[in-house]
């Protein structure tokens, strides 16, 4: 059975330049995969960000567009690069250059899940690699382009918010002793995929809500705020790192029983946030 590589949620009317999407919600995976994985079936959406599409679901009552992956992180990411392929879990594919990404087993096909779990025995073809690009990869990228460049057109600007969920522990390292823990990361590439008034807006949306928000430490933004954040042509790109511990069992991948009050909390952040592409009018048909 074939997946969808996506879901759009669009608004009745689009009032706003703000497009949301979650590149690594999805939880279909396909029948072959959990076969050909050697990891249980809890284990294996451990790098799922799970509910996050849930948790900006409001996106469309506030006029904005919600763009959402089917397929899981684990089976392609989203939130890399086509071209950032691991020879060590991907045949006939020479080595890179050195990245990071691809050196630690999370390339667009990755090769580990959460905290280097082996997903495979052996290597996978070239074609099944260059299969999932194209079944999922270029769908969901030629969508999310195609919101950005709507937005532009129909607003002068486009605000990508990129929405994501981390680990409670993921911001161990950064804390220190008496400081606040940060409930929300921001990351726009350390300034260089957004305009600061429209991060230091949406922290304020988050901040109103009651959260905590750190930026770029330990999450600056990866493929999706590095290739579509372009400020300089009024196009901004700003991912979001919620603590899932504040709705989810991160344990049993469940929502937590408060998960509906967080989920009210989100969409008053999600209708402010969608405030902020309003300061543009759409521009006159011609």
């Amino acid at each position: 059975m074939t997946i969808s590589a996506f879901d759009l949620y669009l608004p009745d009317a689009l009032t706003t330049s703000v497009v949301f999407a979650s590149p690594h919600s999805g939880r279909a995976y396909p029948a072959g995969f959990l076969r050909r994985s050697i990891l249980d079936h809890r284990m294996i959406r451990s790098s799922e960000d799970a509910f996050v599409d849930r948790l900006f679901s409001a996106a469309p009552d506030a006029g904005a567009p919600l763009l959402t992956a089917r397929v899981p992180r684990a089976y392609v990411d989203l939130n890399r690069g086509a071209d950032e392929l691991d020879p060590a879990v991907i045949e006939n594919i020479r080595r890179p250059a050195h990245n990071p990404r691809v050196a630690s087993g999370l390339g667009v096909i990755p090769r580990v899940v959460a905290n280097g779990r082996p997903i495979y025995r052996g290597k996978l073809s070239l074609e099944e690699a260059r299969l999932r690009l194209e079944s999922y990869w270029h769908p969901y990228h030629g969508a999310l382009q195609d919101l950005l460049t709507n937005a532009r057109q129909q607003f002068g600007q486009a605000i990508l918010i990129d929405c994501h969920s981390m680990p409670h522990e993921a911001v161990d390292c950064v804390v220190r002793a008496g400081s606040t823990r940060p409930d929300v990361v921001l990351g726009d590439r350390f300034g260089a995929s957004a305009s600061s008034d429209i991060v230091d807006r949406v922290e304020q949306a988050l901040t109103d809500a009651g959260l905590t928000v750190a930026r770029n430490t330990p999450f600056a933004g990866a493929f999706v705020t590095q290739n579509y954040g372009r400020p300089s042509r009024e196009q901004h790109a700003l991912q979001i790192e919620i603590d899932r511990a504040l709705y989810m069992d991160e344990q049993r991948i469940e929502p937590r029983p408060d998960f509906a009050a967080f989920q009210a909390l989100m969409a008053g952040v999600v209708a402010q946030i969608a405030e902020i592409g309003r300061g543009a009018l759409p521009l006159a048909a011609e």
